[in-house]
Order: C-alpha cells, then sequence, then structure tokens
C-alpha cells in the first residue's frame, strides 16, 4: 500500500487529488495539511511513502518544507513531489537540491497523475528528459555549491557512465541498452552511487551530476 501525504493550501485542489487517490486500492491518503509547517508534522506522525506538496504555500513553503524532510533522518523514506501550477518555473530546481524526488503539474491528466505516485513511491525520479534539460540549461547557473561533485572521484567509471545517463534522463531499461548491460546491474550501479554520494534518490543524482560538471547543459 502507498501511503499518500497531501500538503496544499487549497482545499479544493487536496480533495481532486484526494478524490483521485481514493479510488486506488493500492494507495492511500494518510493525512491532508494546509501549510508547509503542518505537512512537516504529519509526515513525522504518519510516516508516509510520498508527501504530494504544493511549492507556494503560506506559514512554510514547499522547498523549506521539502528541505526539512530531506534532512530530518526520520523521514527518510519519504518521497517528497513537488506540485506546481507551471510546467517551469524559477522553484522547480531549487525545490530539487531541496531534496524533492520530483515535480508534477497541477493540470496533469488523472492517469498519469497516478503513474507518476508509483513512479515515485519506487524511488525514481519524476524528471522527463526534455524537462531535465530545460530545468539544467535554465538554473544551473550559479556556482557549484560548497561540496558539490565531493565523493566523484570514489565512482568507478561505469559508475560514472550510468549518473551521466541518469542526468540526461534515462530509465534503468534505457541505460541498460545504451551500457549492453541487465537492467539490474544497471540499478547496482545507480544505487551504488547514490550511495557514495550520499544522494536520497534519482532526482538528486541529477542535480549533482550537472553541479559537479560530470554532465553539462546543452544549447548554452
Amino acid at each position: 500500500m502507498i501511503r499518500v501525504l497531501l500538503v496544499d493550501d487549497q482545499p479544493l485542489v487536496r480533495s481532486g487529488f484526494r478524490a483521485l487517490l481514493d479510488l486506488e486500492e493500492d494507495i492511500e491518503v494518510v493525512a491532508e495539511a494546509g501549510d508547509g509547517m503542518e505537512g512537516l508534522a504529519l509526515a513525522r506522525e504518519h510516516l508516509p511513502d510520498i508527501a504530494l506538496v504544493d511549492v507556494q504555500m503560506p506559514v512554510l513553503d514547499g522547498i523549506e518544507t521539502t528541505r526539512r524532510i530531506a534532512a530530518d533522518p526520520d523521514l527518510a523514506g519519504v518521497h517528497v513531489v513537488i506540485l506546481t501550477n507551471y510546467g517551469m518555473d524559477e522553484y522547480v530546481f531549487h525545490a530539487l537540491r531541496a531534496g524533492a524526488a520530483g515535480f508534477l503539474v497541477k493540470d496533469i491528466l488523472p492517469d498519469d497523475f497516478l503513474h507518476a505516485v508509483r513512479v515515485a513511491a519506487r524511488g525514481d525520479a519524476l524528471l522527463a528528459p526534455s524537462i531535465t534539460r530545460r530545468l539544467i540549461d535554465q538554473y544551473v547557473t550559479q556556482p557549484l555549491a560548497t561540496g558539490a561533485g565531493a565523493g566523484l572521484e570514489e565512482l568507478t567509471n561505469r559508475e560514472r557512465e550510468t549518473v551521466a545517463l541518469v542526468a540526461r534522463g534515462l530509465s534503468n531499461d534505457a541505460i541498460a541498452d545504451r551500457l549492453v548491460i541487465s537492467p539490474l546491474t544497471a540499478k547496482t550501479h545507480i544505487n551504488r552511487a547514490m550511495a557514495k554520494l550520499h544522494a536520497r534518490d534519482r532526482a538528486q543524482l541529477v542535480v549533482l551530476a550537472y553541479e559537479s560538471g560530470l554532465v553539462t547543459p546543452r544549447n548554452r
């Protein structure tokens, strides 16, 4: 059972998402919150698998809520998915840097929304290749963060190749095809790289890959 926490200051939005999720046998909405501070408290109380968090909220916004969840060792199993009204805005990349597993636009089709929740629950990043490139091209313009790239020297050549392909938005199957290995081996390389780089999930691997210079944005 996938346990979901809804965090959005608009009751109508929460009701719409809940109505969809409640119809699914493998998904349970465990709590709802109207702001980030309440959401953080409910995350600690219910330990959901997924926290769907609006990016703009009163009291505590989605980015800071994400940052606090990611920094709390007791919430290590909570995957934050940012909800936004726009396909691209200034908050999305900052949310990924804060520890979000991905983001969804609120006008997403119902079937795509349900699929995305299940993808996030598996620990996969919700980042389509085209969206990833646009995010990086627009927002990786600041100097490298302190410690960015730390641990890259510990990666094997194959692990570095794998991380680079994750950053390009490839799935495990696509990475396996590209490197002529099995999907299970690709997943193993990814998991080992995540452990060495202290990344929570694939989304953070994407951020680290670009911030460290392992991968460079296209069409700069």
